[in-house]
């Protein structure tokens, strides 16, 4: 088995990311965020790390390409509660840096800055995403994940320390976190932390995840399986809203990028035109420092 692995997600025609590696140092994730897609396939559990990571990551990095970013990580948190105690991300973190590789950061958690020492300097960028202002929403969305408010506070640190940040507006959900005014307040308030890029997309159902949010927001349910399941399009295992639809939640968030003069795109929407997308790259890969080591 591989734990190193060329980013492919499930073949999509719709993904827009660069050549990167994925790599995610737990099985499982104890953010334990109702929309997540991942536990179609590896069920809902708590983060456990992966047996014998760091000697077989030795091994794959010995045929890995250096000028590909090792994106941590793209199915489970790299920074979960257990993170701060087992240090195991901070262990892949070194060894990846050692060997020359760019990394992006894919966090929910403000413990990223832990280790700053690691980050400053280095060829390394971190994404943070921020679903909502609200931290009574997000703690039903997101119950085992830390507050917004702690998430912009890590921004506004990094930023301060040299570490580009971009920030994930994702997902965006009809009749939840989707008001035009608050999902503009929220870019402003990103920016004014220090984000230089935003990348959104709306939230696209599953299964399993559909369930869960159901039966966390019953006076939603309704209208989520009227958008699915009626109106929407069943694709590569998700349900899709309708385009239109789609185009409408998120322009509120690209606008207001543009305005700030933050770079923006969408993610495994179809709308790659420049109201839509207007950066070198959909994930922040641009970001990353060129550093020489």
């Amino acid at each position: 088995m591989y734990y190193l692995r060329r980013f492919d997600p499930w073949r999509s025609p719709l993904c827009t990311c660069p050549p990167k590696y994925s790599l995610s140092p737990y099985t499982g994730c104890s953010h334990m965020c109702l929309y997540c897609y991942a536990t179609a396939y590896i069920g809902v559990k708590k983060s456990r790390p992966k047996r014998d990571l760091l000697v077989k990551l030795e091994r794959d990095l010995r045929r890995a390409d250096p000028s590909l970013p090792v994106s941590m990580s793209n199915s489970s948190d790299p920074y979960p509660p257990e993170e701060a105690s087992e240090g195991l991300t901070r262990r892949v973190l070194k060894l990846l840096l050692s060997r020359g590789f760019k990394v992006i950061l894919v966090t929910k958690s403000d413990l990223v800055i832990r280790d700053l020492d690691l980050l400053v300097g280095s060829p390394v960028t971190v994404s943070v995403t921020v679903t909502t202002l609200d931290d009574s929403l997000a703690a039903r969305m997101e119950p085992g994940a830390p507050p917004p408010s702690k998430r912009l506070s890590a921004i506004q640190r990094l930023s301060e320390e040299g570490v580009p940040v971009s920030v994930r507006i994702d997902p965006v959900v009809p009749g939840l976190n989707d008001d035009s005014e608050d999902l503009r307040e929220l870019v402003r308030e990103v920016r004014d932390s220090g984000a230089l890029h935003v990348v959104t997309s709306s939230y696209k159902a599953r299964p399993d995840n559909l369930s869960r949010m159901c039966r966390a927001f019953p006076d939603r349910a309704e209208l989520w399986r009227e958008l699915y399941k009626k109106r929407g399009r069943w694709t590569r295992g998700y349900w899709y809203l309708p385009l239109g639809l789609r185009a409408r939640m998120l322009k509120p968030i690209v606008e207001e990028a543009r305005r700030l003069g933050l770079t923006y795109a969408t993610c495994r929407e179809g709308l790659t035109d420049p109201r839509f997308f207007n950066a070198p790259s959909c994930d922040g890969t641009h970001l990353i420092p060129d550093v020489r080591r």
